[in-house]
């Protein structure tokens, strides 16, 4: 019988129509009629099976061979004894358990870390412990992108990143760092870095930490990996020489017992990107700047932070004088139409212990910061591409040194430990 969303001109089984209950009127307790069949209709449920041309299909009734369908019970499946049942199940309960025991001896036991060590002894399984079991004071370096080869050394050593305190998020009062918290993005750990990192850096370099000086405050924080698997919340905030690229520079010894001037040594160049100076290049390719010189102020100045201009006038003479000698003379500075540049230190990185400034040679741009120079200074060099041409001679042989501010060291990103 169709319902009643079906058309009422439904084709019926057999090609007639097909049939509809027909439904006692409300109120009279009549009953819902049957329909008869139609010659050439479906057939009633009462109509015998011979009537209905059906037929029996195969497998329906009892096959030759079939439980039962021998005399006396032949073909009954036998059934095994419960002792020898038992002790069937127990002899593959015990071979699964030792071909279990195998496969972990010959694979090794995986772990649920941000670092998914396949086998105690891995690479990064070393370098989960050693970021895991670090504390202020100790040094760390490492050379893949991803930190898996993270280790600890002294810090007498070339390192990148000397550890300053470990922050456990997971104590966070809220939800934010909790389980199942999202990690954080970039922005977050930004702040972050300044909420923990920059407060501990002061602490452990006693309020002596110069924020324009040669370290820069770091942070090393779980990865997405170790942070949503493993539920990992430690960060590790540190100090870092910061390269202009965005990646540390190597350093040795701590920061406390040492200078925190940005200086360097004279006869590196600084490469250029957008006319400002960038990391220490070769001076063969292009770059902005040569340190011709390094110079302590605490000679001149043994007391408390100097005024700028008291720094600007010492640093004038000075500059000059040990420009020309690491040059070769005064004449070289005019026939290569280069000019020398310094810095200047201010009170806070006074008081944090910095004495020292470089100057450096370069030449300035048509628009802001510095033209492109390629060469030493003390050899052959282009500037813009081109040969300089030597001025005429107005009887100066050097030109002023000027003071220009040199690019401040960016705060690095955060890192991910390792992973």
């Amino acid at each position: 019988m169709s319902s009643e969303n079906e058309p009422a001109n439904r084709p019926g089984l057999r090609g007639g129509p097909s049939l509809r209950s027909r439904t006692a009127r409300p109120g009279r307790g009549r009953k819902t009629d049957t329909a008869r069949p139609r010659p050439g209709g479906p057939a009633s449920p009462d109509t015998p099976d011979h009537d209905r041309g059906a037929v029996r299909t195969p497998g329906r009734g009892k096959r030759p061979g079939a439980a039962g369908s021998r005399p006396g019970g032949k073909g009954i499946p036998k059934r095994i004894p419960a002792p020898r049942l038992r002790w069937s199940l127990l002899a593959v309960a015990v071979g699964a358990i030792v071909a279990a025991l195998l496969t972990l001896m010959l694979s090794g036991f995986d772990n649920n870390s941000n670092l998914q060590a396949r086998s105690p002894g891995g690479a990064v399984a070393k370098a989960d412990k050693v970021f895991a079991s670090v504390a202020p004071g100790d040094c760390l370096t490492w050379t893949k992108p991803d930190h898996s080869d993270l280790v600890e050394l002294d810090c007498a050593e070339e390192h990148l990143f000397e550890v300053t305190d470990t922050v456990d998020l997971s104590r966070y009062p809220g939800a934010e760092f909790g389980p199942g918290a999202v990690w954080p993005d970039s922005l977050r750990l930004t702040e972050l870095r300044e909420e923990h990192c920059a407060p501990a850096a002061q602490r452990y370099l006693n309020g002596r930490f110069d924020p324009r000086g040669k370290y820069a405050v770091g942070l090393m924080y779980p990865s997405n990996d170790g942070w949503n698997n493993s539920g990992d919340r430690i960060l590790r905030c540190g100090l870092q020489v910061p390269g202009l690229s965005g990646n540390p520079l190597p350093n040795t010894g701590r920061v406390a017992e040492g200078d925190q001037s940005k200086v360097y040594e004279p006869g590196v160049c600084l490469g250029i990107s957008q006319n400002l100076p960038t990391d220490p290049v070769d001076c063969t390719q292009e770059h902005a700047v040569e340190i011709a010189a390094t110079v302590d102020l605490s000679a001149r100045f043994p007391g408390g932070p100097p005024s700028r201009e008291d720094q600007d006038k010492f640093l004038e003479e000075e500059c000059g004088r040990t420009t020309n000698d690491y040059l070769g003379g005064p004449h070289v500075l005019r026939d290569k139409t280069l000019t020398v540049f310094f810095d200047f230190l201010d009170a806070r990185s006074w008081l944090a212990g910095s004495r020292k400034l470089n100057c450096m040679v370069g030449k300035g741009a048509d628009q802001e910061g510095f033209a492109p120079i390629v060469g030493p200074a003390r050899g052959r060099v282009l500037i813009d591409g081109q040969e300089p041409v030597p001025p005429p001679n107005s009887g100066r042989s050097t030109p002023t040194p000027l003071p220009g501010a040199a690019p401040l060291p960016p705060q690095p990103e955060p890192r991910p430990a390792p992973r």
